[in-house]
């Protein structure tokens, strides 16, 4: 069972806004069983949109189209889909008193006249009530397949999608079921873990997918297959994921959706009741931030200093200027000194901590652009290690802070 998604707009094709929408769709077609197809993103002209229904037709079994439902003169889906359709306009009573009620509730006035077109829908569609929004959603049929028109507006559609429009699919489709299990990497890149597994991949079940979904410092290897019989189909999967988690077990962190990093090492220390502290300096509080986006930080999280300046690394966190002078601010002692120094400050039992250079300039000392040094501080030891991770500012944090807590985990784990 095939789907197609059409997003139109004009400002998704000029880059002003970013379509969410196709990827939210996407994913939650897949949790029903039904495979999109293709993705198309065209701008709100007439022509375009019913070209794009025409080949949407040929492909797919179901086409969903957001966009161009607005009260304004450039929203005109709802008239191409009744040029579409030989269908004309009319009044929907139902999606009238829900415009009324909006503005009444929320707005405190009169709807003005633009938004009281937006009650008028195709004829022959089913419609599709919208109670976040004054823009009605419409479902209509051709030459056995289905043509949903949903909001642009990625709240709205998120409930029309859920409460009108799955549960519609699910009725008319047998649909095959669809199962994926992702297991999260860090620390290698994606050559890197595809030469490590080569020889498993090689023996996967015809009807087992892997795809590689690499992303700075980290990889997700996502197993897909599609059947009739749902547990046998997981069966399948999961023992060929465990597999796959034994190979990788170094680097493997969990499984999507049911943990990441930062939930691991969260786990770790509370279970352990163990606690964290970090210095950032290059990094400049994007591992705290990390950390504290996941509920119960407070559980472990003692405190977070960010000496971005040289002398604050000196009177706030009280490293000995000699060092930094002798090695330089940007050097393993330095970052050595620094994850000592939080686990003091704060009293903990791990510490992180960064130094390095982001860029774009060079700075005063021989190090290039890119070059980091991350140490960790735990009841055992402190050990540092040097990275050099580009000339791409936001990149060389980004990848920063995957490595660090990688290495965080790390050690925990050691430990």
């Amino acid at each position: 069972m095939l789907a197609e998604i059409i997003t139109i707009g004009d400002e998704i094709l000029i880059g002003q806004i970013v379509d969410t929408n196709s990827a939210y769709i996407s994913k939650e077609l897949n949790r029903i069983g039904v495979q999109v197809y293709q993705i198309t993103s065209i701008q709100d002209d007439r022509q375009h949109i019913l070209r794009a229904l025409e080949d949407a037709k040929k492909r797919a079994d179901i086409v969903i189209v957001t966009g161009g439902l607005g009260p304004t003169k450039d929203d005109i889906t709802k008239e191409t889909f009744c040029e579409y359709f030989n269908d004309t306009l009319v009044e929907s009573p139902e999606v009238l008193q829900n415009i009324q009620n909006i503005f009444s509730k929320y707005i405190k006035k009169k709807p003005l006249p633009a938004n009281i077109r937006q009650a008028m829908v195709p004829s022959t569609a089913q419609v599709l009530q919208n109670p976040n929004g004054t823009a009605p959603g419409i479902w209509m049929e051709k030459d056995n397949t289905v043509f949903v028109s949903l909001p642009g507006v990625p709240y709205e559609m998120k409930h029309l999608l859920t409460d009108e429009v799955f549960p519609r699919i699910i009725k008319k489709y047998n649909r095959p079921y669809i199962y994926h299990k992702t297991l999260l990497t860090y620390g290698l890149g994606e050559s890197a873990v595809a030469e490590r597994i080569e020889e498993w991949e090689d023996n996967l079940p015809k009807n087992i997918k892997l795809a590689y979904l690499p992303s700075l410092g980290r990889v997700r290897l996502r197993l897909s297959s599609t059947g009739k019989d749902k547990d046998e189909l997981e069966e399948a999967v999961n023992s060929k994921m465990n597999e796959l988690r034994q190979l990788l077990d170094d680097i493997a962190v969990g499984f999507e959706d049911e943990t990441n990093i930062v939930e691991r090492i969260a786990s770790l220390l509370t279970q352990r009741k163990q606690t964290l502290s970090l210095a950032e300096s290059c990094t400049g509080g994007s591992i705290v931030k990390e950390i504290t986006a996941i509920p119960g930080a407070s559980a472990y999280l003692k405190g977070s200093v960010v000496p971005y300046e040289t002398h604050k690394k000196v009177s706030v966190l009280g490293i000995d200027k000699t060092l930094i002078e002798q090695h330089t601010v940007v050097s393993a002692p330095v970052a050595q000194a620094m994850a000592k120094q939080a686990n003091k400050l704060f009293e903990t039992d791990y510490a992180v901590a960064t130094t390095g250079i982001a860029g774009p300039t060079k700075g005063d000392g021989d190090d290039e652009v890119g070059t980091v040094f991350i140490a960790i501080a735990s009841p055992m030891r402190v050990e540092c290690q040097k990275f050099s991770f580009g000339n791409h500012r936001e990149r060389v944090i980004l990848k920063a802070t995957n490595k660090a807590l990688e290495l965080l985990l790390k050690e925990i784990l050691k430990n």
